[in-house]
């Protein structure tokens, strides 16, 4: 960290600042302090960016992505505002080098333990960011922070919703986005991008961190070169222990399909405490060291007027003693530590999936996934109506269920209802033959923000090959098996769509002028929990007596698909704050969707969930 410079602000928002750790190309980051005492950073975006309006753009959706994200495995945003003169963001501060910086400079290659407990920490985030609806897109070294608790996943800055993926790693200038080195494939293709594209970039990451080396060479020989190898020739994985070979090249697959998801690495990859060696945690350990002292320098100046800070007091008083100590006991720990047995993913040269269902030593030297109690028949998706009828729901849950041991998080829900979207995970309490039991629950996505709370306990039972009998407290409902995947969306939904404004006119009658009124909406493939559906709607302003003024408005919306089965379940529309007009657009709430055929035509029919109507119709333009 360096001292403030003469012409940086005392303070930015609530936030003291105490000094600059670092500067680059978007603007300058700060190390500050709260008035409740916690230490945050803060980036501030350069004064001549803050004057181009798509960069404030930007900017503001890496601030939204932190927020939607912010917790497992990534910062917190503590404030912003991206409005100002300067835009800036406050978030968690991480105590910790980049694993660039670990592997480069201070420490060489981690051991295959650390690289291990590397990949189920980075796993686990990346699952938070996917439930989120978003996929980072520029995983890399350098934006990786190794911490005594875990490594941390930062910078969003194009981070983006899954629905806004269709132009793949392509910016509207059609610039490739992303670093050269630590790309997916389908980024290089600037093809659409899925979750899939940040679990090929941790296995280039897992590579770096056991090799020093990305495994795609570097660009010195050429971004292009770089770039072909990424999506033609096979990852160079020279010097990579044995034991990790078959987490990188499952991570590695050119076909997204081939790729473990983030939930099935955290399932099949151990952590053991300390995860990091001890040269790197004795490192940890003087960072924090130096961070206190600034603390302390800055608490004996005075103090800035700033707002009162909900965050909660800390007493640094405390802190030296009790971090060196963890420090030592960490150190010690590493140094004493016995051989552990490992689960390792199966490597697709030498195994096959059904590795998962043998034992130890009899995979010609390529260890088993790690067993679990779920009975096969339960896992996969299941799909309900908990109000309402088949055919008119007003709320509905989905299940899916993965392997997984006790205490595990293999059940993901998700219940919408007319005016919500809730989606969580669920520890696995018990299972036997024909049922599964899931407990404890956590909230990881809530549209709108803020409404949703954790599910209570949840059964399912089976009743035949595709029913089984869900209940929840005293709710009973009868789900039936859905789609699962990447992919769930049936091809006769996705597309663009343009709403009929008159349907029900007699054959041969003309419709009447539409008065100017345009509705739009585009359906996109993906899965469940994403952002699928984008609504556009166009009309005529009008005045205080209804009379039109020659404007026209706009509003633009996007929804979070919550069940496949057989319609497609919609949660709320959440607006584009880009393309939303405050007095004239309205969000609305939950929806079906329906593919009816009519006069040799496909019509796609759109049901609100929240009391019974006649649908919107809408056909292909």
């Amino acid at each position: 960290m360096d001292p403030l410079h003469p012409e940086d602000p005392a303070a930015i928002g609530p936030f003291r600042l105490l000094g600059r750790l670092g500067v680059g190309g978007m603007g300058r980051v700060f190390l500050a302090r709260s008035e409740g005492g916690r230490t945050v950073a803060v980036k501030v975006v350069h004064a001549e960016l803050a004057e181009q309006d798509e960069f404030r753009r930007r900017f503001a959706r890496e601030v939204e992505a932190l927020e939607r994200v912010g917790g497992t495995g990534t910062t917190p945003v503590l404030g912003s505002d991206t409005s100002a003169q300067a835009p800036w963001v406050a978030i968690g501060y991480v105590p910790g080098p980049s694993l660039r910086t670990v592997v480069a400079d201070e420490h060489g290659p981690l051991p295959p333990a650390s690289v291990r407990a590397l990949g189920a920490g980075l796993a686990r985030a990346l699952d938070h960011v996917h439930a989120a609806g978003l996929v980072h897109r520029d995983l890399k070294p350098s934006n990786v922070l190794l911490t005594v608790d875990g490594p941390q996943i930062i910078d969003f800055g194009i981070a983006r919703a899954v629905d806004t993926i269709t132009d793949g790693g392509l910016t509207s200038t059609g610039a490739v986005v992303g670093s050269p080195g630590f790309m997916s494939p389908e980024q290089v293709r600037g093809e659409k991008l899925t979750p899939a594209s940040d679990v090929f970039c941790l296995g280039s990451v897992l590579v770096y961190a056991a090799t020093g080396r990305a495994p795609f060479g570097t660009v010195d020989s050429g971004v292009h070169a770089t770039m072909f190898r990424i999506a033609h020739d096979e990852p160079d994985l020279t010097g990579l222990p044995a034991e990790l070979t078959g987490l990188a090249r499952a991570c590695l697959a050119k076909d997204p399909a081939d790729r473990p998801s983030a939930v099935e690495l955290v399932e099949a990859l151990p952590v053991v405490e300390p995860w990091l060696p001890a040269g790197v945690l004795a490192g940890l350990g003087r960072h924090a060291a130096r961070v206190l002292e600034a603390e302390a320098a800055a608490a004996a100046a005075p103090s800035p007027t700033a707002p009162v800070d909900p965050t909660p007091a800390v007493s640094t008083s405390a802190l030296p003693r009790r971090r060196r100590r963890v420090a030592l006991l960490a150190a010690l720990a590493v140094a004493v530590a016995a051989t552990v047995t490992y689960v390792y993913w199966p490597d697709p040269n030498t195994g096959i999936d059904a590795q998962k269902d043998r034992p130890r030593g009899t995979t010609d030297g390529v260890a088993a996934r790690p067993a679990g109690i779920v009975p096969a028949a339960l896992v996969g998706a299941w799909e309900g109506v908990l109000r309402g009828a088949a055919d008119a729901p007003y709320e509905t849950a989905r299940l899916e269920i993965t392997q997984g041991a006790v205490g595990s998080k293999a059940g993901v829900y998700v219940q919408v209802s007319g005016d919500r979207l809730c989606m969580g995970r669920s520890v696995l309490v018990s299972a036997d033959a024909d049922k599964v039991v899931l407990g404890d629950s956590e909230v990881t996505t809530s549209v709108p923000g803020g409404r949703c709370t954790a599910v209570a306990q949840q059964t399912l039972t089976l009743r035949g090959s595709n029913v089984a009998e869900w209940t929840s407290g005293a709710v009973k409902a009868t789900f039936r098996k859905a789609r699962t995947g990447q992919d769930v969306v049936p091809a006769g939904f996705v597309g663009r769509w343009e709403e009929l404004p008159f349907p029900n006119l007699p054959e041969g009658e003309k419709a009447p002028d539409s008065g100017g009124y345009v509705r739009r909406l585009t359906v996109t493939q993906g899965p469940v929990g994403a952002s699928l559906v984008r609504y556009e709607f166009t009309g005529p302003r009008t005045d205080d007596q209804g009379d039109q003024t020659g404007e026209t408005y706009s509003c633009t919306a996007t929804a979070v698909l919550g069940g496949t089965a057989p319609y497609l379940v919609l949660g709320p529309e959440t607006r584009d704050p880009e393309v939303w007009d405050e007095k004239d657009c309205a969000e609305n709430g939950s929806a079906n969707l329906r593919i009816q055929r009519r006069d040799g035509k496909d019509q796609l029919l759109v049901y609100g969930m929240a009391a019974d109507g006649e649908p919107g119709v809408y056909v292909r333009p």
